[in-house]
């Protein structure tokens, strides 16, 4: 079995346990026998229980991540439309794993924020830095007019992660709708972009 298999073995024994357990009750030991590996082996590519969930998590958003990489050097493609492409597989991704997690209706209030409150993290955390270079050559450009692009890029993430996974501050289409649109506006106000211009973001 090479490294590559037994690692992505051990990530699949978790996600598989996790429909039955909470995440405090599964035991190295546990995700070895499903994974069908000694537990020496979880330990040499991984430290901790812990450090499994967070790889698990990184797995999941290989592929916006590496969609926001390549289109980070796409400069002939307006920043806002490179940033609304990697939203938008960033919302599937989301989907894509709170749909293998709907079974867990058995998690507590407690656990189920943890377990959000770690892959939100990530995801802003991976992104901050290709946004900003985005937004940074948006401004180099003369497409988007805004001193601070980091502090533009987080805001936008935040906004845009927490109320499209929708789990943290849980809100109806309605209103996960109307912010977005308040964000656009907003945008659309700092960036001395014409109303209306980003609407295509509300396709998100």
């Amino acid at each position: 079995m090479s490294d590559s298999t037994k690692y992505n073995k051990i990530l699949d024994a978790l996600q598989e346990l996790m429909e039955d357990k909470n995440i405090q009750t599964i035991t190295v030991s546990e995700i070895a026998l499903t994974a069908g590996v000694g537990k020496g082996s979880i330990y040499y590519y991984f430290p901790s229980k812990e450090a499994i969930w967070e790889a698990l998590v990184e797995r999941n958003y290989e592929k916006p991540l590496e969609i926001a990489q390549n289109l980070s050097t796409q400069t002939d493609v307006s920043p806002f439309t490179r940033m609304a492409m990697i939203f938008q597989a960033c919302r599937n991704s989301s989907s894509e794993f709170l749909e293998k997690n709907s079974h867990t209706a058995h998690l507590n209030t407690v656990e189920s924020s943890f377990i959000h409150q770690k892959f939100l993290t990530h995801l802003i955390t991976e992104l901050k830095p290709v946004l900003t270079e985005i937004i940074r050559q948006g401004i180099e450009s003369g497409q988007i007019h805004f001193p601070y692009p980091s502090a533009l890029a987080e805001i936008v993430l935040i906004v845009l992660t927490v109320k499209l996974d929708n789990t943290l501050i849980p809100s109806s289409p309605e209103e996960i709708e109307e912010t977005i649109r308040g964000l656009i506006a907003l945008l659309e106000k700092g960036t001395e972009n014409p109303a209306g211009s980003l609407n295509f973001l509300t396709t998100l």
